[in-house]
């Protein structure tokens, strides 16, 4: 009965009940002492323990554990060098005690002096040094055992997922003798945490069919983390379903089903089902809920309701702020973003903050903003992450400003002291040069990476195409399958565009081929006005004509204008041209180009009223032709000239400074 009070934490009643014990031994002043610690009780436990009559090995063990689950370490090893006996339990226990107080160095001393390990000795120094990541003592400690159980096998196996080694646990999974729900769950954990949502989806459907572990727990809420990033709505309804059937998420007293349910739910889009969660949950829901709903709501492109929570939550984080931001800044209202973005703390102006306002300005075609922004984020001390780098590239080669594009490359070369290979930079960098004109140095950026992914390839071929260097981009193409990158659509377009170029135009029919049968890839509207433009410059219009009716979709203003525009190539297929435009005009009748090339047809045809015709009827709608522009940056400014200009009396200036 003492034993059973002191379990169910009634201290007094325990004391009562010693106290009036006509007999008492070791083992009840051993229990009552229990009771005393597991109450924390250590004062009174204390002062019990030097009042015993006598003391066993049980009661120094008892007093040692007690100091130690408190943090009293140096207590614990003062009780731990006074014993007058030790045993297995007692090395454990101080083992135990240091490395949970940070101590392992010193619990490894111990370990190593402890005469007769059991396997829970060697569970214990392996768990402290799992808890810490060092890998490689773990390892040698699994190697020395010479009995393990299932509690060791999954020790590995959560050390390894914890440092990012899946392959290993997995390796040790496969072989593990004995297993259990918690090395199933461990696994399907380290898996879902580790990004393998599929192979954690999998390995729960192994577990159900191949061995008799009931998923508990902690195995749904993995498989919720799975869910969510697998994007699978329906598959987290049924677990979500199956918690309720089970009554877990009435035993949810730290709130993590819930929050694990908002984040799912969230990220999946379901916002009523999220918000549904978050309203019946919303004492355990922390800064993490909230930061799961704003995040949901911008993703919907519900902003309204996203702002309506962020002014609820009880203290913003970098997260709720940044959420926002970059939601009004993909909505195009950029005033609202940078109002909260001058709003936001200074403190919470991190790197990513700057770079998501940074890559909104882009986003919203705002590229002088976004350089004075990044020259604003330098002056305030933020240190420059590779995506800001990234970002600048892609807006300073949609520019062609190239002496920018140098200095900044020569900066993030200077500011990114510790490299990381970072393959989205490296892209990002060949297509500013190709863009700007430099493909010598895009191609040499290419060439000297140590990783290239199918983005790579596509930015080279893209870039060579665009130089009219048609054979370097369909051998970069050849060279790609050879490496066993498969092309993409990306892909086709480049080289399509190339032969397009070139006037290859049987290679360009033979790739569209290739793409349709080979790669089974769908052809978009911008493959289709290549193909018209490789007939059409080789003089094959009517065969031009013939592709546009045979294709399988109706064919936009887009295909019609291309078609007119490859008309307008030789001035000489003015009822191909004439046919066109009326499908084009039917579509789009105030189009200032099919007008104008259709005009120009005309004319050079001899066929002037038909020309004045159209050139009035031009004129009753309105339609007007935006004139053509080009620029020029001298020492910094921006010097724009439309066709039809008259010439800038700095122009032979501004062309000998450039």
């Amino acid at each position: 009965m003492l034993t059973n009070y002191a379990k169910r934490g009634y201290v007094e009643q325990a004391r009562n009940l010693f106290d009036i014990m006509p007999h008492r031994n070791i083992v009840t002043y051993n229990a009552m002492l229990s009771a005393y610690l597991q109450s924390g009780m250590t004062h009174q436990a204390k002062q019990f323990f030097h009042d015993m009559p006598e003391r066993n090995v049980v009661s120094w063990t008892a007093m040692l554990s007690g100091y130690a689950d408190l943090g009293w370490i140096d207590d614990a090893r003062k009780v731990f060098d006074e014993m007058p006996e030790r045993n297995v339990v007692s090395w454990n226990s101080m083992v135990v005690g240091l490395i949970r107080n940070g101590d392992l160095e010193e619990a490894r001393k111990v370990f190593d002096d402890t005469p007769d390990k059991n396997v829970v000795s060697w569970n214990a120094m392996i768990e402290g040094y799992v808890e810490n990541g060092r890998m490689d003592e773990v390892k040698d400690l699994f190697d020395q055992m010479e009995c393990r159980n299932v509690i060791t096998w999954t020790s590995m196996i959560s050390g390894y997922c914890r440092v990012g080694d899946v392959n290993e646990a997995f390796r040790l999974f496969q072989i593990m003798p004995e297993k259990n729900v918690v090395s199933w769950t461990a696994m399907i954990g380290g898996f879902a945490w580790n990004g393998f949502y599929q192979e954690a989806l999998l390995l729960f459907l192994d577990m159900m069919t191949l061995s008799d572990a009931k998923p508990n727990s902690e195995t749904f809420l993995s498989l919720v983390y799975a869910c969510a990033g697998m994007e699978f709505p329906c598959l987290g309804k049924q677990l979500h379903a199956q918690m309720i059937v089970n009554r877990w998420k009435l035993d949810d007293f730290d709130g993590r089903f819930g929050r694990s349910l908002v984040r799912m739910y969230s990220v999946c889009g379901l916002m009523d089902s999220a918000r549904s969660v978050f309203k019946d949950d919303l004492k355990n829901c922390d800064d993490q809920s909230f930061n799961s709903m704003i995040n949901g709501y911008v993703q919907v492109g519900q902003l309204d309701k996203a702002q309506e929570l962020f002014d609820m939550v009880p203290i913003r984080n970098k997260i709720a702020w940044t959420c926002m931001i970059s939601g009004y800044l993909s909505a195009g209202q950029v005033l609202k973003a940078c109002n909260l973005f001058d709003d936001m703390p200074d403190s919470d102006k991190d790197s990513i903050a700057w770079t998501s306002m940074i890559y909104g300005y882009v986003q919203n075609e705002l590229i002088a903003e976004a350089i004075n922004l990044f020259a604003q984020m330098m002056a305030q001390g933020a240190s420059p992450i590779n995506s800001t780098y990234a970002v600048l590239f892609g807006a300073v080669g949609s520019v062609a400003y190239l002496d920018l594009g140098r200095q900044l490359h020569a900066m993030q070369l200077k500011t990114i002291y510790e490299y990381e290979y970072d393959v989205y930079l490296e892209n990002s960098l060949i297509s500013m040069y190709a863009k700007c004109g430099e493909i010598e140095d895009a191609y040499r950026i290419f060439s000297n990476m140590t990783c290239r992914d199918k983005i790579s390839w596509n930015s080279m071929i893209m870039g060579l195409s665009d130089h009219g260097r048609a054979n370097e981009a369909l051998n970069m193409y050849e060279t790609m399958l050879e490496f066993g990158v498969y092309p993409d659509v990306v892909t086709f377009l480049g080289v399509l565009t190339a032969c397009a170029h070139a006037g290859l135009v049987d290679k360009g029919c033979e790739l569209f081929s290739v793409m349709l049968n080979d790669y089974a890839l769908q052809p978009g509207l911008e493959h289709y006005v290549s193909i018209i433009n490789l007939l059409g410059r080789a003089g094959r219009v009517k065969d031009a004509e013939e592709f546009v009716l045979r294709l399988p979709v109706e064919p936009n203003h887009t295909i019609w204008g291309a078609l007119i525009g490859v008309c307008g190539l030789s001035k000489t297929d003015a009822d191909i041209a004439r046919r066109a435009a009326t499908r084009l005009l039917e579509l789009d009748p105030l189009n200032a180009p099919g007008h104008v090339t259709l005009c120009n047809i005309y004319a050079a045809n001899d066929r002037h009223l038909e020309e004045t015709c159209l050139r009035r009827e031009m004129r009753m709608k309105g339609v007007r032709k935006a004139p053509g522009c080009s620029w020029i940056l001298v020492k910094g400014r921006v010097h724009a000239f439309l066709s039809g200009d008259r010439l800038d009396p700095q122009a032979e200036e501004m062309l000998l400074q450039s």
